[in-house]
């Protein structure tokens, strides 16, 4: 969710600067089952306009009406809206509406663990029931220090709290620049990965090529950002060279990313494994079993847009460590 508090700071942003005003949504709690679970955000501007979404669609009107009491005598306020016989989703949403003006201070202190990759805590501080209250508000705990999504917030500690642990954003190294690569970079932008593009210096690309792209790096493989890679990297190497993939498999060998994934066919994949052990015969059988090759499910997809699906799904259901399967046969819940 860290890439949905991106955004909305970054509107946010925005909106400060034509001088609009902002209220943050925030579902703080909930009974049963919706369509999006506790955590999720909303930005209203004071011209109706919304950024991001707390439900499926329907509860959005109701909460934009609500928060019109904020953005007047700018006191926070918790709502509750039952989605059992409105929604048919079995569940009663809990929503914070809370002034939000994150000050230089913050903004400075977010963008920093942004840069650093740190872990930071969003902690709400609120009632389970429908109330106004000064010292209803959000606070962020940055390790270091904490504070507020504006300025006049009075915190206290005989309320209830909703705390949620922000993870790092989750990074996508494409190596290739091709066709299929800029529809794999349009989806892994879009649901809020941070997305670098490795290419040869040779080609005539750059970043205004992938749109949404975080960053481009036209590099040679042994300069590889090898430093930046973590627990949530994922590469995937589709260069449509049989020569540069072989390469940037060479200078991989000893990292250890989340997920490698390697386009191309099972015959592809052999004759790569092959060669790499005649070059480098110390190079790790582990580090050949980690690379899933060829990347993504198994969905028939045959068109680059479909091929990035299943590309994305196979990396979500290492990150999320699932096992991809209909949710028709599950047995629990969704979120179970």
């Amino acid at each position: 969710m860290l890439h949905e508090l991106k955004n909305i700071i970054k509107e946010y942003q925005q909106a400060t600067l034509k001088g609009k005003q902002c209220v943050l949504a925030t579902v703080v709690a909930l009974d049963g089952s919706s369509y999006r679970r506790p955590g999720v955000r909303m930005l209203i501007l004071e011209d109706g306009r919304m950024v991001g979404a707390v439900s499926g669609g329907c509860v959005e009107k109701e909460v934009l009406r609500q928060a019109q009491s904020v953005f007047k005598d700018n006191t926070a306020k918790v709502i509750s809206y039952d989605g059992r016989y409105r929604l048919g989703c079995e569940g009663v949403l809990y929503i914070l509406l809370e002034p939000f003006r994150p000050d230089t201070k913050f903004l400075e202190a977010f963008n920093e663990a942004l840069k650093l990759r740190c872990k930071f805590k969003v902690v709400s501080i609120f009632e389970k029931k429908e109330a106004l209250n000064k010292h209803f508000g959000s606070v962020v705990d940055f390790g270091n220090t904490v504070l507020p999504f504006y300025s006049d917030f009075e915190k206290t500690e005989d309320l209830e709290l909703f705390e949620q642990e922000m993870e790092t954003c989750f990074k996508l190294f494409i190596i290739g620049a091709e066709h299929d690569a800029v529809q794999l970079n349009t989806l892994a932008s879009q649901i809020g990965w941070e997305v670098t593009i490795i290419a040869d210096p040779a080609e005539e690309k750059n970043i205004l090529d992938f749109e949404g792209a975080h960053d481009f790096m036209g590099i040679l493989p042994d300069e590889f950002p090898f430093s930046t890679i973590d627990n949530r990297t994922a590469i995937v190497l589709m260069n449509h060279s049989y020569s540069k993939d072989l390469r940037y498999l060479m200078v991989l060998k000893d990292v250890q990313p989340l997920y490698l994934g390697l386009l191309g066919p099972h015959s592809r994949r052999e004759k790569l494994f092959n060669e790499l052990l005649e070059l480098s015969p110390l190079v790790s059988y582990n580090f050949l079993e980690r690379i899933h090759g060829p990347a993504g499910l198994n969905l028939g997809a045959e068109t680059p847009q479909e091929i990035a699906v299943a590309i994305i799904a196979e990396i979500m259901s290492v990150l999320r460590k699932q096992q991809p399967i209909p949710l028709k046969d599950k047995k629990k819940g969704i979120h179970d």
